[in-house]
């Protein structure tokens, strides 16, 4: 009788209990990405304030951006952890501001991720290579 109750247990949760461990890792996942870019934008933000009080041009800022592995990684994982974690933000929003369905929002948020990927590794490849 306990087994039986135990399977019957764990067929009750079923889809829902997939549901809710992928919500779970979505949380955490923006949760993660948020103390990252936490950290980042204030590495960016002392960076500019470095280069402006510094008197730095466009120029030379680039100059000194070429081919500095460092800067490279660092604005990847930048670019990296906003791809991670703007989509589900934008997800959770499509869901429940404007009603989207589960499936199309997480579509809608994949799809950010895509885009925004691509564009913030695009920009530390120009402004490094």
């Amino acid at each position: 009788m306990a087994s039986i109750g135990a399977s019957a247990g764990l067929d009750a949760r079923g889809a829902s209990g997939d549901t809710a461990i992928a919500q779970a890792r979505r949380w955490y996942w923006q949760r993660i990405s948020a103390m990252v870019l936490a950290l980042c934008v204030l590495v960016h933000l002392v960076v500019i304030v470095y280069a402006v009080r510094g008197g730095l041009s466009a120029a030379e800022i680039l100059g000194r951006t070429r081919g500095n592995l460092g800067f490279a990684a660092f604005y990847a994982v930048f670019a990296i952890a906003c791809a991670v974690h703007v989509p589900i933000g934008v997800s959770n929003i499509a869901q429940e501001w404007l009603g989207m369905g589960s499936r199309a929002a997480l579509w809608l948020g994949r799809a950010l991720a895509l885009v925004l990927l691509v564009m913030g590794l695009r920009a530390v490849v120009a402004v490094v290579a």
